[in-house]
């Protein structure tokens, strides 16, 4: 089977740098191709006219915010570039500043053709320093945005004080303490920091938290306490938005797991944004790796542990008004009996 083309969804609020990014993805001199797929908002598109067309293709979708009526004009764009496949080695997808990003993920899950052929890389948001804190307070999408990220670019660092910068990072690791971060001007920031992130690996969260598998002496799992690790970080509590992580220092019995993850995802998906984890499964070779957005879950066997890795089995949970007892507590009865 050939190899899957990589497909990166780039959000962020209106005005905080995307177009920057985009521009820079496709001047830089990194030898590869990119295919983009820009959703503008209201009738005339302008960002086709702000990115710089090297030999890269734009695709536009100007019939409004991507959501469920979009994700038809999007799986169609996509289908069409793969009847390409060769011209380009990668997608990239920009999101009108107003979208919620999961409708724009969750199509890499429902379509069988398009998940045959593209997987999601990472969703990569772009943060203002200056106008964050004003847009957590009043746009809900701002902090799905947040939320939903695998890699945040916290840009126009220049335009704000030190204070202000280690304020707006407190408020952003309240709703997601996994993303990768980075600080930057104008978007100067590594293109490997954005692109080729693969996601769906979930190992990244430890480059970020390293303390993420150590359970502490208070019993709980590190759920949403990381300030601590942040350099002197104010510590914010988001009382809407939640991120919980659950380990299991062993294996897990897929045959308890998968009903039980299924039945939460079914019945708590609208306040779930966004789900992953690295599991043992008990005498399987290989990691289970599974990704979700709301209700739509995707995941299969992925490479074999290692000889030096320790079977461990790791979810995340990132939504609003999750009953963390509930979560653990159903987590934790999937781990396998050892064998007696």
């Amino acid at each position: 089977m050939s190899e899957k083309i990589p497909v990166t969804v780039l959000t962020g609020y209106l005005g905080a740098g995307k177009t920057t990014l985009l521009n820079r993805i496709l001047s830089e001199d990194h030898g590869h191709k990119f295919a983009v797929i820009v959703n503008e908002f209201g009738e005339i598109g302008i960002d086709n006219d702000l990115i710089v067309g090297a030999d890269e293709e734009v695709f536009e979708m100007n019939n409004g915010c991507i959501c469920c009526t979009v994700r038809g004009d999007l799986i169609r764009i996509i289908e069409g570039l793969m009847r390409r496949k060769g011209k380009f080695d990668a997608i990239i997808v920009e999101t009108t500043g107003l979208a919620d990003p999961a409708p724009v993920a969750q199509t890499f899950f429902v379509d069988q053709d398009v998940q045959d052929q593209a997987r999601l890389d990472a969703v990569v948001t772009v943060a203002d320093a200056k106008w964050l804190a004003d847009r957590l307070r009043d746009a809900p999408e701002a902090k799905n945005q947040i939320a939903f990220a695998d890699v945040i670019i916290l840009n126009k660092m220049d335009l704000v004080t030190p204070e202000e910068l280690r304020e707006v990072e407190a408020r952003i690791r309240a709703i997601n303490p996994y993303a990768k971060l980075h600080k930057t001007s104008r978007c100067a920031v590594p293109l490997d920091a954005v692109l080729g992130r693969n996601a769906f690996d979930l190992d990244r969260i430890l480059e970020i938290e390293p303390a993420f598998l150590e359970v502490d002496d208070h019993g709980h799992d590190h759920g949403h306490d990381h300030a601590h690790h942040d350099h002197g970080l104010k510590h914010y509590h988001d009382e809407e938005m939640q991120s919980f992580s659950f380990l299991i220092d062993g294996e897990v019995d897929p045959a308890r797991f998968m009903p039980w993850i299924n039945l939460i995802v079914q019945r708590e998906g609208p306040s779930i944004l966004r789900s992953k984890g690295i599991l043992a499964f008990k005498g399987e070779d290989k990691r289970f790796v599974f990704q979700g957005v709301h209700m739509i879950l995707d995941g299969d066997l992925q490479r074999e542990w290692r000889s030096d890795e320790k079977r461990v089995s790791k979810i995340v949970f990132i939504g609003r008004n999750l009953k963390e007892d509930d979560l653990r507590s159903g987590f934790m009865a999937c781990a396998a009996q050892p064998a007696s």
